[in-house]
């Protein structure tokens, strides 16, 4: 039998936790393990309750939701992924919350079933975004926050078709479009994905699309361009 997937809720709201705590507690093959009301709380909770997904509201009290996303994700080894919920559809928070090693970023108003279907996604080692997020967003935010620069020396040993694979990945492609674009099979394509994964020490796509932007290798004007940026889910 396989073992439920374990949600740790993070929300300066004993209302909200609650009500997350009755959503995820009454869905097939997920379970609550703890709450937190503050960004310290998660930490805490990140490290002794053992989740596997943190939902994490952005604005907490003593820590804000970035800063212990930043903390949980910064801590060696194995860990949980963290889901970003906030009230603000804003780009700020969706690219400092990827930045900080958040592996998806969702609005409180999303319907449950769309809830239930991120933490599902994040725990499968998925990246997601919010409906209405866009990597054209996210792109914007990059251009406005990170200088151009030549490639750094963070990609060496990847090989040409891992830089082709990633800078696909960046712009939005899943994983059926990579594997028609480059003319590869889909398991040779996850093959890829799994290589770059490990070699640029990122836990999930949503890493890797940071890395690389950060690196260089995928510039915010290219992707802008591209019409892959109409994909929300990577």
């Amino acid at each position: 039998m396989t073992e439920p997937i374990r949600v740790l809720i993070a929300d300066d709201q004993a209302l909200v936790r609650g009500s997350f705590r009755v959503l995820v507690d009454t869905a097939p093959g997920l379970t609550a393990v703890g709450e937190a009301g503050t960004g310290t709380e998660a930490v805490t909770l990140a490290r002794d309750a053992r989740p596997d997904v943190v939902l994490m509201d952005v604005r907490m009290p003593e820590m804000d939701g970035i800063a212990a996303t930043r903390h949980i994700c910064a801590r060696p080894g194995p860990g949980p992924r963290v889901l970003m919920l906030t009230t603000f559809d804003l780009d700020e928070y969706v690219y400092a919350a990827l930045r900080a090693g958040a592996s998806g970023f969702l609005l409180k108003d999303a319907p449950p079933a769309d809830l239930l279907a991120a933490i599902r996604v994040v725990a499968a080692g998925e990246g997601l975004l919010a409906p209405t997020v866009t990597r054209r967003l996210i792109a914007e935010f990059a251009r406005r926050t990170l200088p151009a620069r030549p490639l750094v020396s963070g990609l060496n040993g990847v090989t040409d078709r891992e830089r082709e694979v990633l800078t696909l990945i960046a712009r939005g492609l899943s994983n059926p479009e990579i594997a028609e674009h480059l003319h590869l099979s889909p398991a040779t394509v996850k093959t890829h994905i799994g290589h770059l994964l490990t070699k640029l020490d990122a836990r999930d796509r949503a890493q890797l699309v940071i890395t690389a932007y950060e690196s260089g290798l995928v510039t915010p004007a290219s992707s802008m361009k591209d019409d892959a940026a109409k994909h929300q889910r990577w």
